[in-house]
């Protein structure tokens, strides 16, 4: 889990904690927690009390958003830290046009990974 920057902080616009997170999808919170362990979420440390949040971009209804795991996969393999990933993920693409993490959640996970992957040449 990595602490957050402010810059990153300000690109991501509303964030979940991991127990709001396992109420969405349905679990309990140890669910969520493996979940970032396996690198299928990214969490950070934020806020007052420094607990963790993911970004609310990444949960959509009672799932994780489709093609984010994956995305993520890529990008480590890229050698992004997770603070490098969420700004990558929050900054705006015009030749998407949005950030790749709206593309995600209107199901356009392939021009993601394409441009993930293109990152790494």
């Amino acid at each position: 889990m990595t602490e957050i920057d402010a810059k990153t902080d300000a690109l991501v616009p509303a964030w979940l904690t991991l127990p709001d997170i396992a109420e969405q999808l349905g679990v309990e919170v140890t669910r969520v927690r493996q979940l970032v362990k396996e690198g299928q979420l990214i969490a950070v440390r934020r806020g007052e009390n420094r607990a963790l949040h993911v970004p609310a971009a990444f949960i959509d209804g009672d799932r994780v958003v489709k093609g984010l795991s994956g995305t993520l996969t890529l990008l480590r393999d890229d050698g992004f830290t997770d603070e490098e990933m969420l700004e990558w993920l929050f900054t705006p693409d015009e030749s998407l046009p949005g950030t790749p993490a709206q593309a995600l959640s209107e199901n356009r996970g392939t021009e993601v990974k394409r441009r993930a992957q293109a990152l790494a040449v």
